[in-house]
């Protein structure tokens, strides 16, 4: 049995702004995933509020956690960039840089469907801070930035893209960012080489 999933990819403004979303596009769809929604605009404040929450404290205490890991790998102290080491705080405001950056451009955003769509996803990806990702991945070829730079610059790391985690991370970004009648059921060339 092939597990068929569905998961969410938006190109964030960096990408957009640089020219490769058609390159970056065409990586998800050479491995045989398909495109069966997408759209460019500027996502709204509630967007970003729904996507990246504020009130939700597993979530903005591991964008702390994560932050303080990367300043930990790299010999730096937090307390230098941000005046304090609490995970919270800095999660806090590691999230207010991400939703403004979301919302400084167009992103396009789109739904990938395939067998294991969401682990093939991230792999092409890479990991989320650039500056480990390996090379092959959308984010070890097009990116470098780190914790440090981007934390130094009172801004996001620029990473390029987003992909959802796991299914019900994907389940919950695909509804929210796009609703049924947006979604298309086709079938490709891949899928009748899959069977």
């Amino acid at each position: 049995m092939v597990l068929m999933e569905r998961t969410l990819v938006v190109m964030k403004p960096d990408a957009v702004q640089r020219g490769i979303v058609g390159e970056i596009i065409s990586r998800f769809e050479k491995v045989g995933l398909k495109i069966i929604g997408s759209k460019m605009f500027i996502p709204s404040r509630e967007l970003m509020d729904t996507h990246y929450p504020g009130d939700r404290m597993e979530f903005v205490e591991g964008l702390g956690k994560r932050t303080l890991e990367s300043y930990k790998e790299m010999g730096l102290d937090p307390v230098t960039q941000f005046g304090h080491d609490d995970p919270i705080k800095i999660g806090a405001e590691v999230r207010r840089w991400l939703t403004e950056f979301m919302r400084s451009g167009p992103v396009f955003a789109f739904v990938l469907e395939g067998p294991h769509a969401i682990e093939v996803v991230r792999k092409i990806v890479g990991a989320t801070l650039p500056q480990k990702a390996l090379p092959g991945t959308i984010r070890g070829d097009y990116s470098f930035d780190s914790s440090y730079l981007a934390n130094s610059n009172a801004r996001p790391v620029k990473n390029l893209i987003h992909a959802s985690g796991n299914i019900d991370e994907a389940t919950f970004e695909v509804g929210l960012w796009f609703d049924d009648d947006e979604l298309f059921d086709y079938d490709t060339i891949h899928q009748a080489h899959m069977k």
